[in-house]
């Protein structure tokens, strides 16, 4: 009894220990997994790498010219291809991830730099753009235009995400990964800035406006993973004696991240409520206008905030719904959660009913007169035809024939006469000879042409 309770005991004791051990194996294993000191480059080589992108003069500029320009035909023809590949060989990243290792290490040296470069790309992209679409003949609002002008909350995470994955990326000692091109696609940095000089040289400001505001969320938020990443990877602080004016920076910074991340939420959340609404909004039309005889071909859904009633707008062809039909649909918009919802339904009247029987056979004799049409000008055509063969095959042939021709003109045409009847069909050959001292026997090629294009009436010129 005393060995079967020391036993039970002994067994108490072990499971705690197995476990503790297997939990401190996954630890072990998932620090393992994501460790980032493996392959992590120097500090000093890391901090050299992003200070070099940082200038903008030379060859970066010029690139940054000419990305621009790419980036601003793509929009203007509506071409996404074009744009990825503009934003792949845009340098733009490199003042702003500057600025978040400037922050992160205390090089407030680079930190002036990296502003400075930043404000020179900032000016020549706008300039640029601005110039492209000042002199582009065309100036519609393409999808991708309008994609940049209204930045969300979504456009902060991607900005933040794609800035950490690009921080990571310049931190080890192999950069010729795929992840610094892809973050330059994801964060789309140059895109906003050819939509806000497409908004200046056409003079519509909410354009320009929203282009920039998704352009700083854009800077900000790279600007700020990069000095998260900095810091929680440990890199040495320069020394700084004048600690009031670090804090004063650092309060700056988080000033300006509320400042932008507080308005993408306003804008985000709108977003989310009109998508909501649009969804709603497009069941209850599927589900309450459903009827046999009467078909639903447009529907414009508006939401409004605050005090104003959002809009549902329905344009119904078919048999017209009576009054008492439309008030019931009105009474179910409660059900479908869209109180504040009204509702417009326009209709033909009865007499102006279309009368799909009355379409179809309008259709139908249209296209019997086109038919009748094509089949009298085929038949034009092929009377004008010269030969039911092709006329440089009759040509070979005749200077097979006959040593003594060199050019060969074939005209088939109608005879009318006075009172504009046709009579017949005549062949009109035209031949030029190679030796005019010697005579061609125009009646053994008319016969021949006779049977070869089967045309009785045949004419011969003989050119002098």
């Amino acid at each position: 009894m005393k060995d079967h309770v020391n036993n039970d005991a002994s067994n108490a004791t072990a499971t705690p220990r197995s476990f503790s051990t297997w939990l401190g194996e996954m630890r072990e294993f998932l620090r393992g997994r994501f460790n980032l000191e493996d392959d992590k480059a120097q500090r000093d080589e890391v901090v050299a790498n992003i200070a070099k992108g940082v200038e903008f003069r030379g060859v970066n500029l010029w690139v940054l010219i000419f990305a621009t320009m790419i980036a601003s035909l793509g929009l203007n023809v509506n071409s996404a291809a074009v744009i990825i590949g503009a934003m792949l060989i845009s340098p733009i990243m490199g003042p702003i991830m500057g600025v978040g290792l400037s922050l992160g290490i205390n090089d407030f040296e680079l930190l002036k730099r990296s502003l400075r470069n930043l404000a020179l790309m900032f000016i020549v992209a706008i300039v640029t753009s601005t110039l492209y679409f000042f002199i582009s003949p065309l100036s519609s609002n393409s999808s991708e235009l309008l994609a940049r002008t209204v930045p969300t909350t979504y456009d902060v995470l991607i900005a933040l995400f794609g800035g950490l994955a690009g921080i990571v990326a310049q931190t080890r000692q192999d950069r010729t990964s795929t992840v610094i091109p892809g973050v330059a696609i994801a964060t789309a940095l140059i895109p906003p800035l050819c939509t806000a000089g497409f908004g200046l040289a056409t003079g519509q400001i909410r354009f320009f406006f929203g282009a920039l505001y998704l352009f700083f969320i854009n800077s900000v938020f790279i600007a700020l993973a990069t000095y998260v990443m900095v810091r929680f990877m440990g890199y040495e602080k320069k020394v700084f004696i004048d600690k009031a004016r670090e804090r004063k920076v650092k309060r700056l910074m988080m000033i300006i991240t509320l400042v932008t991340f507080i308005p993408s939420v306003v804008i985000g959340f709108h977003m989310v409520r009109v998508s909501v609404f649009e969804a709603v909004a497009d069941k209850y039309v599927a589900q309450v206008f459903n009827f046999p005889h009467t078909r639903v071909i447009e529907c414009n859904k508006h939401y409004a905030r605050g005090q104003k009633h959002s809009q549902i707008e329905l344009l119904l062809v078919g048999e017209p719904l009576g009054d008492e039909v439309i008030e019931n649909a009105r009474a179910q918009l409660a059900g479908y959660g869209l109180e504040r919802t009204e509702l417009v339904v326009r209709q033909a009247n009865t007499e102006d009913r279309i009368d799909v029987a009355s379409l179809q056979q309008s259709y139908q004799e249209l296209l019997e007169e086109k038919n009748r049409r094509i089949e009298e000008m085929s038949s034009q055509l092929k009377r004008y035809r010269v030969t039911d063969v092709e006329v440089n095959d009759v040509s070979r042939e005749i200077g097979a024939l006959m040593e003594n021709v060199q050019a060969v003109s074939l005209t088939k045409g109608i005879t009318f006469d006075v009172e504009g009847t046709p009579r017949d069909t005549t062949l009109i050959c035209v031949v030029t000879r190679r030796d005019t001292t010697r005579v061609l026997d125009a009646e053994t090629l008319r016969n021949w042409l006779r049977l070869r294009t089967k045309v009785e009436n045949v004419k011969i010129f003989v050119e002098p």
